[in-house]
């Protein structure tokens, strides 16, 4: 990999959901510890799979990679970010002031907000405390899907310039309270982040049009906060090896397709080609192998194939039930870059073609439905995003006609203060989301949600919600007082966890799975995309990789979900009404052509 040729103290790795930023990141610090040089690995995603791909429980601290001794790791936690971070801000008053008071600041203390506030104080140690990493040569930062990091990236500017702009001293948001006294260390963090000669920020995209735009979205947005120097890894890139294999040549094709109409901005960056892996990479020999492709021990094993393959249930076979109740919503759900925008408009779409009223929406922040859609559209099929700053400003407008209709200018003020912070953009978010979920009384809504530790996060809100929004409002929304309920009602909400025939994202499925159980929410079926065990395959490589999912689809149809469909790899994208209504035909010999 290019970068490590000079490759500076900080390594930031970023990029959209499921293009392999983890494996990258952890091949990288495979490297350079392999090379003698002391490495430590964070985590910063909350849906992180480090542990896995490594084989090490990890935690909030740095961990020692057994096999490497070089090697540390660690995953910022947010739930347990969080707990240290109420602790931190709550515990020098237990027992100074009443039970009461201590309640009333912890529950300041709850939500989603603190979690990302937390997570990101954590960040700004490793980051901007030279003393904090002193002992390592090297900081490697496997990051979250793009809009989480680039979140996490303009907080320091954003709160910098809340501080700046809170002349009382009389802010009420509980969250934000300990940072006053770290601006010093949030100013190191942005001078760090923007030091080239410091910290290397890598754009980790596959040979797919959706992920290079995202790429190249990214570099824009980091260059103009100063990060510039930038280098971009392509994961995954496939070459045939049998021509007569007409899967091999069409997946060929997409990526040089794709690569060759990349965006002006990132084919200026210096590039790193990294070939698709025969094998899936888990464990550190699979790790040292990246970027190679052993054509030895590439073999014929169709006699592996998942047994009764071509009698699994299709997408198509799902439809029936999914309408059967004649309304409700449904909602996609899984890991970033597994297809949850591609199974939610199709199935929008299947529906929308047989008669009913169908709306299609997204509480994804790099949303890719109009793409997925083409721009075409149904007569009965409306469509939507749930944009955060759209959002934010009607919610702010909103609290500030009501609560802040008789309050004097001071007070006026002060809540103006409150609606300027990050946390107010959550809520605001969050109850787009619950009246998204409230239309589906009357009409079917299809939900493309976020990746999974977003929505979970969402989801986690509920209870939460009330307690922040009750210092500027007096009365719960209906649509936010009865979203669990409805979610709850199998009737009503149907979860689709969408995932791949692959370890990390069945196993990020399967911990979703158990999440939204917590929340007596039980998923519909699990939506097993890009299969390529239906299909007739003769290239070594494909068939490599044909034989490597069987171990996945059979844990998901044996351990994990009580109903299952698969959508197989399609030669053409499943793009457009067209394209989007072959992964629902029910004949499933035009579904593998």
């Amino acid at each position: 990999m290019k970068f490590l040729d000079q490759a500076t103290r900080n390594l930031f790795f970023t990029g959209k959901g499921g293009v392999g930023k983890t494996s990258v990141a952890c091949a990288t610090a495979v490297k350079l510890a392999d090379a003698g040089k002391k490495v430590l690995l964070v985590s910063t995603d909350p849906a992180s799979n480090l542990d896995e791909v490594l084989g090490v429980a990890l935690g909030n601290h740095p961990t020692a990679i057994p096999a490497i001794p070089t090697l540390c790791a660690m995953n910022l936690d947010p739930e347990q970010s969080a707990a240290e971070y109420r602790e931190r801000m709550v515990g020098p008053y237990r027992g100074v002031l009443p039970d009461a008071a201590i309640a009333s600041m912890e529950e300041q203390f709850s939500g989603s907000c603190t979690l990302e506030i937390a997570a990101f104080d954590e960040f700004s140690r490793l980051l901007g405390d030279p003393a904090a990493t002193a002992e390592f040569d090297y900081v490697i930062f496997d990051t979250a899907p793009t809009g989480h990091t680039l979140r996490l990236l303009t907080l320091p500017s954003a709160w910098d310039g809340f501080m700046e702009q809170n002349t009382t001293g009389t802010s009420c948001l509980g969250p934000l309270a300990g940072l006053q006294a770290q601006q010093k260390l949030y100013q190191e963090s942005v001078k760090a982040l923007s030091d080239s000669a410091v910290t290397t920020l890598v754009l980790v995209a596959r040979a797919e049009p959706s992920a290079l735009r995202e790429a190249a979205r990214t570099s824009v947005e980091l260059a103009e906060l100063g990060v510039q120097n930038q280098h971009l890894v392509v994961n995954g890139v496939f070459q045939a090896i049998d021509s007569s294999d007409p899967y091999a040549v069409a997946l060929e094709q997409r990526g040089a397709a794709a690569l060759s109409a990349m965006p002006a901005g990132l084919k200026a960056i210096p590039q790193t080609i990294v070939p698709l892996s025969p094998n899936g990479i888990l464990g550190i020999d699979s790790l040292r192998r990246l970027g190679t492709v052993d054509f030895t021990s590439v073999t014929n094993s169709t006699d592996e194939r998942f047994e009764n393959a071509d009698e699994q249930p299709f997408l198509a076979d799902l439809i029936d039930g999914l309408i059967a109740p004649g309304h409700g919503v449904i909602l996609a759900m899984g890991k970033g870059g597994v297809g949850k925008t591609t199974v939610a408009a199709a199935i929008a779409v299947a529906i929308a073609e047989r008669g009913y009223e169908v709306h299609l929406s997204t509480t994804d922040p790099a949303a890719h439905i109009a793409a997925a859609l083409n721009d075409e559209r149904l007569p009965n099929l409306s469509v939507s995003r749930i944009d955060p700053a759209e959002e934010t400003a009607r919610y702010s407008a909103e609290v500030l006609g009501n609560a802040g209709a008789n309050l004097d200018e001071q007070g006026k003020f002060l809540l103006e203060e409150d609606l300027r912070s990050p946390c107010t953009e959550e809520i605001a978010v969050f109850r787009a989301f619950a009246d998204a979920v409230a239309a589906g009384t009357n009409k079917f809504v299809v939900l493309d949600t976020a990746p999974t530790g977003h929505t979970v996060l969402l989801l986690d809100s509920a209870l939460a919600y009330h307690r922040e929004v009750s210092r500027q409002s007096s009365e719960m929304p209906e649509a936010v007082e009865n979203l669990l309920p409805r979610l709850r009602d199998p009737d009503f909400a149907r979860v689709l966890i969408v995932t791949l025939p692959e370890a990390t994202p069945v196993h990020e499925a399967a911990a979703l799975q158990r999440d939204l159980r917590r929340a007596e929410i039980e998923p519909y079926a699990w939506v097993i995309n890009q299969v390529l065990s239906p299909l007739p395959l003769s290239d070594p490589l494909m068939q490599q990789r044909q034989s490597h999912e069987q171990k996945y689809l059979r844990e998901v149809s044996e351990v994990h979900a009580s109903r299952t469909a698969i959508i197989p790899w399609q030669i053409e994208p499943p793009a457009g009404l067209h394209g989007l209504s072959r992964l629902t035909h029910s004949d499933k010999s035009t579904s593998t052509s």
